[in-house]
């Protein structure tokens, strides 16, 4: 058995100069996933329920991760397990075809919910910190659930596809991320009220493509060996109206040609190009 190392100066011929213990916050478990969701109910605003109530069709726009709400919750009878529940918010930007060949920009709001179970293993500590509580006098903050911690980590989605989804009553599909309640913070994100009607004949249903990665942490103690203090090796450099004008040129030498100014880059190869909605709207 290898001997156990204490903190406090260490010797070889690693190069460490000393063991040292941090508190830092250890991964015990992660994923990642690739979803494709399909048909995602679109909640327009006032202004887009009114564009949408005449519009001929749709084209793509673009999906934004407004917010994202993280839950960490133990799996009953399997010890050290949680599941991870993620509520996922996205501004969506379409385009509704009013007319022969004019197209309006719309907005509007849908939301997505995705579970995962991870290992975050056991704490039977109850942990306080001196930390001060926001608003509070001399209140020191209490972490006593001592629940791992779960950081979800998303880009951005694809818009892949939009469509019209007339008379839901029968199931049409677009269910999917129906709401029943939606945070203040999230309607502030939008210009106008976004309208919740689920008596609307006409529906609209978004596609998404996501990347995501989940993982839960909790806070440890590891001994850790150390080499040396992370000593900046980069000079400061002035820059915008500080610029020193003892070498200009020298300063302009160091920036590279503009290329892609001059040469646009050519397609990626393997791009897809005029690739058609898979939901058979234009």
């Amino acid at each position: 058995m290898a001997d156990k190392v204490a903190a406090g100066p260490v010797g070889g011929a690693n190069g460490a100069r000393e063991a040292v213990c941090i508190h830092t916050k250890k991964i015990y478990s992660s994923c990642r996933d690739k979803d494709c969701i399909e048909d995602l109910r679109f909640y327009p605003t006032a202004t887009a329920q009114s564009v949408l109530s005449t519009a001929q069709g749709l084209r793509g726009g673009s999906a934004e991760l407004i917010y994202t709400f993280v839950d960490v919750e133990p799996v009953n009878f399997n010890r050290g397990y949680y599941t991870v529940d993620m509520h996922f918010f996205y501004r969506i930007t379409l385009q509704a075809l009013n007319g022969s060949t004019r197209y309006t920009e719309i907005e509007g709001l849908a939301t997505f919910d995705k579970r995962v179970v991870l290992f975050g293993s056991e704490s039977g500590a109850k942990i306080y910190s001196s930390v001060p509580e926001a608003n509070a006098i001399d209140m020191p903050l209490n972490l006593s659930a001592n629940l791992p911690t779960a950081v979800v980590e998303v880009v951005d989605p694809m818009l892949l596809c939009a469509h019209f989804a007339d008379n839901c009553n029968c199931r049409c599909g677009c269910e999917r991320g129906t709401l029943s309640g939606v945070p203040a913070g999230i309607l502030e994100a939008f210009n106008e009220p976004i309208l919740f009607d689920e008596s609307a004949i006409r529906r609209v249903c978004v596609s998404l493509g996501q990347f995501s990665t989940v993982r839960l942490e909790r806070d440890t103690q590891l001994l850790i060996p150390v080499y040396d203090y992370c000593i900046p090796s980069n000079e400061c450099t002035l820059a915008g109206g500080d610029c020193s004008c003892e070498d200009p040129c020298r300063v302009f030498d160091a920036v590279e040609f503009p290329m892609d100014d001059f040469f646009p880059p050519a397609v990626p190869s393997g791009g897809c190009c005029n690739c058609a909605c898979p939901c058979g709207e234009k």
